[in-house]
């Protein structure tokens, strides 16, 4: 896999069920477009410079004091330092609490070997930065329909995302990262059907 160098602007189709790394330069807009409507897209970011920062979903929720996110929300690192902001949310609904579906997961969960699945898509792509395995980030799952009951259970529905909604950020550092269109068509995280994404980086707000 390749990507652009920071900077270069960018506009791809993520097929389902697979990865693409990208790099944002800082005041660059990155877009995800939910194509077909019900499809999560896993989202991982790290500082350009120094991949020892990377955008971090525990540290947000800190920050922000919620689970929830939305348009207007900033997203920070680990060293708290704003990584992103959502300027446009068409949804309002994303998921900052569930890991990346994994190889075990799949073996675990539905008895299968080797499926598809956003941890190897990730750091697959990570790659493309020298980014090893044990180092992807945990996701931030865009239009991933995640609510947290009373007694604290999560509840997966299928996202409320609809044929070309988007969510749109503005970079606030130097970025290099990488997307997944999720690969579960097991439980109602896609709506039972995986399909493709659009990711669009930008110097000028779409």
């Amino acid at each position: 896999m390749q990507a652009e160098s920071i900077g270069d602007e960018l506009d791809i189709v993520i097929p389902a069920a697979e990865g693409r790394p990208f790099t944002a330069r800082a005041g660059q807009y990155i877009t995800v477009i939910d194509l077909e409507g019900e499809q999560v897209c896993d989202f991982v970011a790290l500082n350009g410079g120094d991949h020892r920062e990377r955008l971090s979903t525990c540290h947000t929720r800190s920050n922000l004091l919620r689970v929830a996110v939305g348009q207007g929300d900033t997203l920070v690192t680990n060293l708290r330092r704003p990584a992103l902001e959502i300027v446009e949310d068409q949804v309002g609904r994303h998921d900052r609490t569930i890991a990346a579906g994994d190889p075990p997961r799949y073996e675990r969960a539905y008895g299968l070997k080797d499926h598809p699945n956003c941890l190897d898509n990730l750091s697959g792509a990570l790659q493309t930065f020298g980014v090893e395995r044990w180092a992807t980030p945990e996701p931030f799952n865009i239009f991933q329909n995640t609510t947290i009951d009373g007694d604290g259970h999560y509840q997966v529905a299928a996202p409320l995302s609809k044929p070309g909604d988007r969510l749109v950020m503005r970079a606030l550092m130097d970025l290099e990262g990488a997307v997944s269109a999720c690969a579960n068509a097991q439980s109602p995280v896609n709506g039972h059907n995986p399909t493709s994404l659009r990711l669009i980086v930008t110097s000028d707000r779409p």
